[in-house]
């Protein structure tokens, strides 16, 4: 009975992402609310080495090679991603936000004073 309930969820996963994959598709090519070049510049680098899911919100009237540089890997070989660096430091950032504001939430909204442990910390005596 589990392998049949496992199977059948696996089925339904399966089916959901053929039918949010065909919505950003149709989305995509027919500019819904404007979202192809956002749609675009997010599959660009994966769909530079597997094309055809790239290509298939590529308008008719936009040439392959424009598009290509647009989207995929620009002209002058530079990755159309920001440096490591960067992106490190844009993660730390956006990770510590998030603690902070779960922080924030424990304190104000539960009986768990997590800022005050946490400012409390180097001073407080265990036990």
């Amino acid at each position: 009975m589990i392998a049949y309930v496992y199977l059948a969820g696996s089925l339904l996963l399966f089916l959901m992402r053929l039918l949010i994959s065909a919505a950003v598709d149709f989305v995509g090519r027919y500019n819904l609310l404007y979202l192809r070049s956002a749609i675009a510049r997010e599959r660009g680098i994966g769909a530079y080495r597997a094309w055809v899911p790239f290509e298939r919100i590529r308008p008719a009237n936009v040439p392959q090679r424009e598009w290509e540089e647009s989207f995929a890997w620009p002209a002058n070989n530079k990755p159309p991603y920001p440096p490591l660096a960067h992106r490190m430091v844009r993660g730390l950032f956006f990770y510590g936000a998030i603690l902070l504001i779960g922080a924030f939430l424990l304190q104000f909204f539960t009986p768990f004073a997590v800022l005050t442990w946490i400012v409390g910390w180097p001073t407080a005596k265990p036990g």
